[in-house]
């Protein structure tokens, strides 16, 4: 008998209801996100009148999820990014001199005096005055590596040290190298999302390519040199001792030395011991704020360690300055007044607010572990995405029209019933993009189109089996129950090998590849859907209402 439970129907209405009133707000998109972007800031502390207005124009009732357009549709920036992971080699190097120092300052009755040497980037030389105590030495310093800390590197160290002369050399090693890339790019993939996410962009792309560059999308944004600005910068606040000052930037600093300049004083540099005291690394907040004048400054605080590190700095060099470095120049020299306790300080300079605001953020994100070097940049206009979206929806309206007008001459009433699924069914994926926050692009527009087609198949099928039953002499009941039992497993055959299609584009693909993969795989899920079930409940409570004695298929 042609019949479905009454449970069974008021489900299949409630999602059909559920996934339109998700999809909704997708028709109303300039007001839905401005009132998304207003209680968005109103959330971050701006509640200000204008905000509360922005926010009124779509009510607190209703769903807000968007889809959020790509970059190929609402316009933004592209960047192509090159870690220089040498970099971190040569910061490696400098960093272990301090530790060289100190292992070998007990042996100088074996080794003699301990010197640093200019070294090439990323090698460390340190030179003996006593050549007999090499051996020594090298002993000493190779009690500093430690295992490799990776997968590949298993049984590693992290260090290979050689001798020349009466010079140690010290370089890492192949195995740490290879480990060290691989933290830089993750570690530089990580910050770089952390500070656009902290700009609040929506859904960027940010993926690795090949071993050491990274692609970035990132939709609504104004331009490639704004998203410079926010991820160009490399972040690296550190506290170095002050050796002196000099007006000459080719002055010889000295070996273990560097000249920077300053950041506030025109044609002033400052010579720093190049080993920091404390580094970025050890920041754990960093929050815009006002000096003691009212001037723009930045808060910060270290972890416990930093802390430590900091506050015994300070104790013992009450009198002396020391410099607070960000990317290479210096930013303030205070001369320490008295220990600082508790690792938390202020950053003062000839910042303006935004600055400041900058500034927190990117010390916040964290510092870059290496310098971006952008191999390609590009600038795409919002006249260009509304040229992508018009062309979308031209394709979209062609395909839906043409499939409606088939179905339609073809199936005839039929045809309309699966007609009314077809719209419900690209409701339902717009309801279902909107609710876990996916990006439309130009291949997910494709992915749509193409849904829009095979949303028919399975219509096609049921309807040419109910066609065949009629002509066997049953009923029109049995007939249809007939077509619906026969065909569920063609129907579900094709629709899971091509759901399988979808999610492997999905793992293996990247980008624009996977746009596609995501519009193609819930197209699949909501055609099934309205197939099986809104259709025939269509057809079932027509027949129920007519109780027909034939029908035309």
């Amino acid at each position: 008998m042609l019949q479905i439970d009454l449970w069974k129907r008021i489900t299949i209405w409630l999602t059909v209801v559920v996934g339109l009133s998700l999809a909704m707000p997708n028709a109303f998109y300039t007001r839905v996100e401005q009132h998304n972007d207003a209680m968005n800031a109103i959330e971050l502390g701006a509640d200000t009148s204008e905000n509360r207005a922005m926010a009124g124009v779509w009510p607190d009732f209703l769903p807000s999820g968007l889809v959020n357009l790509g970059l190929d549709l609402r316009g933004g920036a592209h960047l192509l990014a090159e870690v220089k992971t040498a970099d971190v080699y040569a910061s490696r190097m400098e960093a272990l001199w301090p530790d060289v120092r100190d292992v070998l300052r007990p042996e100088r009755a074996t080794v003699g005096t301990i010197r640093l040497q200019p070294s090439e980037p990323g090698e460390l030389r340190v030179r003996i005055s006593e050549p007999a105590g090499i051996s020594r030495a090298m002993e000493l310093v190779r009690g500093l590596a430690q295992p490799v800390v990776s997968l590949t590197g298993a049984g590693a160290t992290d260090i290979v040290v050689s001798a020349e002369d009466a010079e140690i050399i010290v370089r890492l090693s192949e195995a740490e190298q290879r480990a060290t890339d691989e933290r830089t790019m993750q570690q530089s993939l990580e910050i770089i999302r952390r500070r656009i996410d902290e700009v609040g962009t929506r859904e960027p792309t940010i993926q690795r390519q090949g071993t050491d560059r990274i692609l970035i999308q990132v939709p609504g944004i104004g331009s490639a040199a704004e998203l410079k600005a926010i991820i160009g910068t490399t972040a690296q606040l550190t506290f170095q001792p002050v050796v002196g000052r000099t007006g000459d930037q080719n002055d010889v600093p000295g070996v273990g030395n560097e000249v920077l300049p300053s950041l506030d004083e025109e044609g002033v540099f400052y010579i720093l011991e190049q080993a920091p005291v404390v580094t970025g690394e050890e920041l754990v907040d960093a929050q815009p704020a006002f000096d003691q004048n009212g001037r723009p400054a930045v808060n910060f605080r270290f972890n416990p360690s930093g802390a430590r590190k900091f506050g015994d700095y300070t104790a013992e060099n009450i009198g002396n300055p020391f410099a607070i470095v960000l990317d290479a120049e210096v930013i303030s020299a205070p001369v320490i007044q008295s220990h600082i306790p508790g690792g938390s300080g202020i950053i003062t300079g000839n910042f303006s607010v935004e600055e400041s605001t900058n500034l927190a953020v990117l010390l916040r994100a964290g510092a870059l572990p290496a310098g971006l070097e952008f191999l390609e940049e590009r600038t795409i206009g919002p006249e260009l995405g509304q040229d992508s979206i018009d062309a979308g929806k031209i394709a979209t309206m062609v395909a839906f029209a043409a499939v409606l007008i088939f179905m339609g001459l073809s199936y005839g009433l039929f045809g309309l019933f699966a007609n009314v699924a077809l719209i419900v069914n690209i409701a339902l994926i717009f309801g279902l993009l909107s609710l876990v926050g996916a990006t439309l692009t130009l291949p997910g527009i494709a992915g749509i189109v193409l849904t829009v087609g095979m949303a028919v198949d399975a219509n096609v099928l049921v309807f040419e089996r109910i066609r065949e039953e009629l002509k066997t002499a049953k009923g029109p009941a049995r007939a249809i129950e007939l077509g619906y039992e026969k065909a569920l497993s063609a129907i579900v055959d094709a629709n899971i090998t091509t759901f399988i299609t979808a999610v492997i584009l999905y793992v293996m693909g990247s980008g624009p590849v996977r746009g596609f993969a995501i519009t193609l795989g819930l197209g699949i899920l909501t055609s099934v859907f309205t197939a099986i079930f809104v259709t025939r409940l269509l057809i079932v409570m027509w027949f129920e209402r007519r109780r027909p004695k034939q029908i035309e298929v």
